[in-house]
């Protein structure tokens, strides 16, 4: 694979990325949010599984313990991340669930510098206030101009931090789709268990939404997981980071084409400062290289 193939793929990425937040959305007319998580995990999975059970070195445990205990703490906090964005939609629009859920990026070096006192590199504090401003634009400029979907999806970026700190953690098992796999199971089963003690479950429910099922739970979550994994043995980071970074540029997009979204001036103006700050963040690494590096993928939406 050349470079710019791998970069191509690493596009393509991130618009599987950006359109799901579409299929999150219309997928919450037809089951809730709980029900939806587990089965998008299950399916991701399930796809998963061959590939990880070949991924096992010879005479290697198949489940080592160290690797389920991180891979079960990424399963919870992808739950929490999922959960809140999924809620969110419900009443949040696509385009703003996108620029919210970017703001992990800039969160992501905080909680580094806050639990392992890492300090970040100066660009970041500038990425943090041009996410500020941005945040407070997008709102429309006013204390109460986010919704209460929005809100929630901006406190779910909180938890995509943190999901991205597990993944850094595990990274020493050399075993990143079980990895995947595992987490996926555990976010199932806690998304099971909250559908049946708050949701209604039902076959009908399944069938109405088995579409965004199948797009965001082979296509958003599995199949990107490998070409991320593939693309980038073949490009370099700081292409990688410019590149995913553009799936809240490809949800606007499809959420304008697709849903008929529009922004104000004032909250595109705060959509291209959030874009901005997680620009910032990604590249900072490459101008100061003896800081911290943050993770270049964002998580499956």
């Amino acid at each position: 694979m050349t470079r710019t193939t791998a970069n191509l793929v690493l596009l393509g990425t991130a618009a599987i990325w950006g359109l799901a937040f579409v299929f999150q959305k219309t997928a919450m007319d037809h089951m809730g949010p709980y029900l939806f998580v587990a089965l998008r995990s299950f399916i991701a999975c399930a796809a998963l599984l061959p590939v990880a059970l070949s991924e096992r070195p010879g005479g290697a445990p198949l489940l080592p313990g160290g690797l389920v205990r991180v891979a079960s703490l990424g399963g919870v906090m992808f739950f929490l991340g999922a959960l809140l964005q999924q809620i969110g939609l419900v009443t949040a629009t696509v385009t703003n669930t996108g620029f919210l859920t970017g703001l992990y990026v800039v969160i992501t070096p905080l909680l580094v510098w806050v639990f392992f006192r890492r300090a970040p590199v100066r660009h970041v504090w500038l990425a943090v206030g041009l996410a500020f401003v941005g945040t407070w634009f997008l709102g429309g400029g006013t204390v109460g101009g986010l919704s209460y979907g929005d809100v929630l999806v901006a406190v779910s970026a909180l938890f995509w931090a943190g999901h991205m700190l597990v993944i850094e953690a595990s990274s020493h098992h050399g075993r990143p789709i079980m990895f995947t796999c595992i987490q996926f199971a555990v976010t199932g089963v806690l998304g099971l268990a909250g559908a049946f003690a708050f949701e209604t479950v039902s076959l009908s429910a399944i069938a109405g939404a088995w579409q965004e099922l199948l797009y965001v739970g082979l296509l958003s979550s599995a199949l990107t997981f490998a070409l991320l994994a593939v693309a980038m043995k073949h490009t370099q980071s700081s292409d990688a980071a410019i590149l995913v970074s553009m799936e809240t540029v490809f949800a606007a997009l499809a959420a304008a084409v697709l849903l008929g979204e529009r922004l104000t001036p004032l909250a595109w103006a705060g959509a291209v400062m959030m874009f901005a700050a997680t620009l910032i963040v990604q590249l900072a690494p490459f101008v100061d290289r003896r800081r911290w590096r943050p993770p270049s993928a964002p998580p499956a939406s």
